[in-house]
């Protein structure tokens, strides 16, 4: 009698809808997802071992970066991580100088109609009109004036920059005082900022240059009292110490 065929076992049907099983590739992502977890946990156990005070030693080691020398841009063998981070350093430093000045500038309704800030690749512009500064004619700060002096002061002592003062006048001022020219305006303007910055500051004089230009470069013709009006001004310039005289604004 034959013996019957063996019959092979029967593979269980396919489900519609189910996707076909991956095997255990599972178990490897499982485990990096564990090995990552349990290196955080031990990176904060070690943090938290850690004397404060070594962490701070840490913490400004790193933050520390190495300056250019002074009177160059950067050092013949300055790297081009110190490079850029020279560069990220200033570009912070102006972008911190004009939203300082802008804030003062936005807070007070008088100045927002009457100044200006702006900047370029190596300094900082504060445009004062003069109207605010001094009285018609005169070259002694007003009260409001001496106030802006204080946060210029400040600014010169937070930063390593250095500051010209550019004085201008509109092509008639001088009448209205006791000074022969316009020059001899704009420059007394310009050396009773500067004065209130070195003397009243205590800022160093070599910090700090007096410019005047009388009526040679106005913002716009004189064509209504409103443009000479603009014309008359005291500009405030932060610059690097390590510009050069090509770069900085005069």
């Amino acid at each position: 009698m034959a013996a019957a065929p063996k019959s092979s076992p029967r593979k269980p049907p396919k489900l519609p809808g189910f996707p076909k099983a991956h095997g255990s590739s599972w178990k490897v992502a499982y485990a990096d997802f564990v090995t990552a977890m349990m290196a955080f946990f031990l990176l904060m156990w070690i943090i938290n071992m850690v004397p404060p005070a070594t962490l701070k030693q840490l913490e400004q080691y790193f933050k520390d970066e190495p300056k250019p020398a002074q009177g160059a841009l950067f050092s013949p063998d300055a790297t081009e991580r110190q490079r850029a981070a020279a560069l990220n350093r200033d570009d912070a430093m102006r972008y911190t100088i004009a939203m300082r000045f802008k804030k003062i500038i936005t807070e007070d309704p008088f100045l927002k109609n009457s100044s200006g800030i702006s900047s370029d690749d190596v300094g900082v512009l504060l445009r004062l009109q003069n109207g605010m500064l001094f009285a018609p004619g005169s070259a002694e700060l007003t009260e409001q004036a001496k106030k802006l002096m204080a946060e210029v002061v400040d600014v010169m002592k937070t930063y390593n920059v250095f500051l010209i003062i550019r004085g201008h006048a509109d092509a008639a001022e001088a009448a209205k005082g006791h000074f022969a020219s316009n020059w001899e305006l704009s420059g007394a303007r310009a050396a009773a900022a500067a004065r209130a910055v070195i003397a009243g500051g205590g800022i160093q004089a070599s910090r700090v240059r007096a410019v005047a230009y009388g009526d040679s470069r106005p913002l716009m013709p004189e064509t209504n009292p409103e443009a000479a009006a603009a014309n008359r001004r005291v500009e405030f310039y932060f610059h690097r110490p390590d510009a050069a005289a090509s770069q900085v604004l005069y």
